[in-house]
């Protein structure tokens, strides 16, 4: 097996981690599963990099990880929509002074958690897809 391989199991392997723990969180801590779940496609589209090859894969843009894969995973191109939507959530389901409507936790939703779950689930689901499991 190739370093890179090992290292996109890694990535992969933490992605499968955050999202089982987004999955625990889902009855109440809607914006901290939201938050998991841009960290879910985060690792998971990191890790396809890594399978690929580079030697490096770094911010947190998630349209611009998927628009510098889908040369190499064409089928990537089918996600901006779901990644789009979930890198809305990488600052505001953090910061108590992200949103001008209160602290997180007081304006993310069931819906908002259960959507951006979902998200994450086919963008993991594609890295499973394309990366073998040991």
């Amino acid at each position: 097996m190739r370093e890179s391989e090992d290292v996109a199991g890694i990535w992969m392997r933490q992605a499968a981690y955050d999202l089982e723990s987004a999955r625990l969180m889902r009855e109440g801590f809607y914006s901290q599963v939201c938050f998991m779940s841009q960290q879910v496609a985060e690792k998971t589209l990191k890790a396809l990099a890594y399978f690929r090859g580079d030697n490096d894969a770094r911010g947190h843009t998630l349209r611009a990880l998927v628009s510098s894969l889908e040369v190499s995973y064409p089928d990537l191109s089918n996600f901006y929509e779901l990644v789009e939507t979930l890198e809305e959530y990488y600052t505001p389901t953090r910061y108590p002074d992200a949103l001008p409507s209160g602290a997180p936790f007081e304006v993310y939703e069931y819906e908002d958690a259960e959507d951006a779950l979902q998200s994450a689930e086919l963008v993991f689901d594609y890295g499973k897809s394309v990366i073998p499991q040991n």
